[in-house]
C-alpha cells in the first residue's frame, strides 16, 4: 500500500536485540574515536528516545515483549585509582607524624608499649592480610591490639557487626587517631558529656576493654625534627576552622604545614 508522507510509515520492530544486529552489520569497526560516534555508544543498545533519526518514525512496541525479564542492574565498579590515592595520602601522613612504627608485629608492639602507662599508642601495618593498619594501645589490662578497616576510601576501627553501625569513618588513619585522642581527653572533663555506653556482652562474649588514647609513641628510631614539632605547635594554635592561606606565611612554609595538617 503506498504511502503519501513520511509521517505515515509505521515501523514495527520485535526489540533492541535486531536492531542492535543491524548497527553490528551496518557500523563500520573505525568508527570509534569518529566524530559522531561517541566511544560508550558503539556496540550498545538503542534508545528510542535519544537516537536522533533522519526522517520522523514512529515505533510501536509488541505486547509480548512486556514480559520479557528486564536485564540485572549495572552494579558500579570502584575506581582503583580513588583508592590508590587515598591509600598514598594516609601513608604520606603517617610516615610524618612520627608515631607510625611500620612492619613490626603485635609481640614487638607489646614490648613497646608495656613499660608506658595507660593511653600510650602507636599504629603499625596490620598482619592480618585483609587489613592494612593496626592500632596498639596501652590498657588499664596491659596492650592490646584494633584492626583498622578500610573500605570505600575511608577508614575506621574494627569492630562487632552490632557495633559497627555507630563507628565513624575518616579519609585518613591520622584523623582517625586524632578524632579518638581529642575525644578521649575531652572525657575527662566533667562538663563534656559522655556517649552512652555500649551495650553489655553476653555471658559469652568476654568483656569489652575501654581504650584510652592519650599519647603517641614516637619511633625509637625516628626523632622528629624541629621542623615538624614547629609544624605541630603551629596547628594546635590555629583556630577552629581557620584556613592555612588566611596566614601571613611564606608559600614554602605554608606547603610543609599542609602536608601534615593535624594536632597530634
Amino acid at each position: 500500500m503506498p504511502f503519501h508522507s513520511w509521517t505515515d510509515m509505521i515501523l514495527c520492530v520485535q526489540g533492541p536485540q535486531s536492531l542492535l544486529a543491524e548497527q553490528r552489520v551496518g557500523r563500520p569497526s573505525s568508527c570509534v574515536g569518529k566524530p559522531g560516534f561517541p566511544a560508550d555508544q558503539v556496540m550498545q543498545s538503542l534508545n528510542p528516545l535519544s537516537c536522533a533519526r533522519p526522517y520522523p518514525v514512529e515505533v510501536t512496541t509488541n505486547p509480548v515483549d512486556t514480559n520479557v525479564p528486564n536485564p540485572p542492574p549495572q552494579i558500579l565498579s570502584r575506581d582503583p585509582e580513588a583508592d590508590l590515592l587515598c591509600i598514598a595520602k594516609t601513608f604520606c601522613y603517617l610516615r610524618e607524624s612520627g608515631w607510625y612504627w611500620g612492619s613490626i608485629n603485635a609481640t614487638e608492639a607489646k614490648q613497646h608499649l608495656q613499660k608506658m602507662p595507660e593511653g600510650f599508642f602507636l599504629v603499625r601495618d596490620s598482619t592480618h592480610p585483609s587489613y592494612l593498619f593496626t592500632l596498639s594501645v596501652r590498657t588499664n589490662r596491659g596492650p592490646t591490639n584494633v584492626r583498622i578497616e578500610y573500605s570505600d576510601s575511608l577508614f575506621r576501627l574494627d569492630s562487632n557487626y552490632l557495633s559497627k553501625p555507630r563507628i565513624l569513618s575518616f579519609p585518613d588513619v591520622v584523623s582517625l587517631v586524632q578524632y579518638y585522642v581529642s575525644f578521649c581527653h575531652s572525657e575527662g572533663n566533667k562538663d563534656t558529656p559522655c556517649p552512652s555506653p555500649p551495650a553489655s556482652p553476653s555471658p559469652k562474649e568476654p568483656a569489652a576493654v575501654h581504650l584510652k588514647l592519650l599519647h603517641p609513641l614516637p619511633h625509637s628510631a625516628q626523632c622528629p625534627s624541629l621542623q615538624h614539632l614547629c609544624r605541630l605547635q603551629i596547628n594546635r594554635s590555629l583556630a577552629p576552622n581557620t584556613e592555612l592561606t588566611e596566614l601571613p606565611l611564606p608559600k614554602r612554609m605554608e606547603e610543609y604545614l599542609q602536608r601534615y595538617p593535624f594536632k597530634l
